[in-house]
């Protein structure tokens, strides 16, 4: 069954990159497609690899029958974080060396943010209330400590030859953002179909009552994966910090919904128990291409979201009708 689903969202890739190809604009220099270009598939993966590290790790929230809805209050809580770390409390760091500061301020706001991540999960498994209220409150709570800590303003690292700039430049080089991505799509891969880590994540979504009855830990495992989304969520908004030159509390709006749209047109059940890593890879490419082919066509947002809005929906439909089959 999930070899057909990854067959499925492999064609479903396929046919919109044929649809791009066909619709693509050429280029007025040489008449060349511009879709085809080097330039454009690389800005393609570098654009989507944001969402792509946060649709990763919502693809073992969604598998344990959770839900995410604060990563992109996360990416912004991140973002302003390691700006400041660039900024405003680099004189608070005990270090010299502008190499080791980048990699000071880099873990302390993934692990900041994996901590903040760990809350969730440990209210969501201690006191049995529904993910999607415990994240629906912490994305309002993320957001607002993100506005707290940069005063609601814009915290830009510059451009130059300081510490925040060369974190900057190497950071949101583009074999940078779209190795993490690649790199993390192949260990998540791993994790979910070669470990008991992503058995167990499979098992508990699947019948969480039976699991709990078979002994899984089932609290552990809850803690552990809103942990690793939390942890992606402050990588995401690193790489989201470094590629804009700022971190800003305002960054991120609606990415939580990007990142469980990809999730679900890669073919993961909402309801749990079922789905992997390369279908939400493939989902998010897929969200990738569909924007870039927007934009080539000049397109409206507005329209480019209703479109997304109706793919969403034709993918929960096949889900269902997959499964009353």
């Amino acid at each position: 069954m999930e070899q057909l689903k990854k067959l499925q969202s492999f064609a479903g890739l396929i046919l919109i990159v044929i649809m791009a190809i066909l619709l693509s604009p050429e280029d007025r220099r040489d008449g060349s497609l511009i879709f085809l270009s080097q330039a454009n598939i690389t800005d393609i993966l570098r654009q989507v690899s944001e969402i792509g590290i946060l649709a990763l790790a919502m693809t073992f929230v969604i598998l344990t029958a959770g839900i995410d809805l604060c990563v992109g209050s996360m990416l912004a809580l991140a973002a302003s974080t390691v700006a400041l770390f660039m900024t405003d409390w680099s004189e608070y760091l005990p270090v010299s060396s502008p190499s080791l500061h980048i990699c000071v301020a880099i873990v302390g706001t993934v692990l900041f943010c994996g901590f903040w991540g760990a809350v969730n999960g440990f209210v969501i498994a201690k006191f049995r209330m529904q993910p999607f209220i415990v994240t629906l409150a912490a994305m309002i709570g993320l957001r607002g400590l993100a506005r707290w800590l940069t005063n609601n303003r814009n915290i830009d690292i510059g451009f130059g030859e300081d510490h925040s700039a060369i974190f900057a430049d190497f950071v949101s080089q583009k074999f940078i953002v779209i190795g993490c991505f690649v790199i993390l799509a192949i260990i998540f891969h791993i994790l979910l179909n070669r470990t008991v880590f992503g058995r167990y994540a499979c098992a508990i979504g699947g019948n969480e009552q039976a699991s709990r009855f078979a002994g899984l830990p089932i609290a552990r495992m809850q803690v552990a994966v809103y942990t690793l989304s939390g942890l992606m969520a402050g990588l995401a908004g690193v790489i989201h910090c470094a590629q804009n030159h700022q971190g800003s509390p305002n960054d991120g709006v609606a990415y939580e919904l990007e990142a469980i749209a990809a999730v679900v047109i890669g073919g993961t059940s909402l309801m749990g128990g079922r789905g992997s890593v390369v279908s939400s890879f493939l989902g998010t490419l897929i969200m990738g291409v569909l924007t870039n082919l927007f934009r080539l066509r000049g397109v409206d947002t507005n329209v480019e979201m209703m479109a997304k809005a109706v793919i969403i929906i034709a993918a929960v439909r096949l889900q269902q009708g997959r499964k009353s089959h």
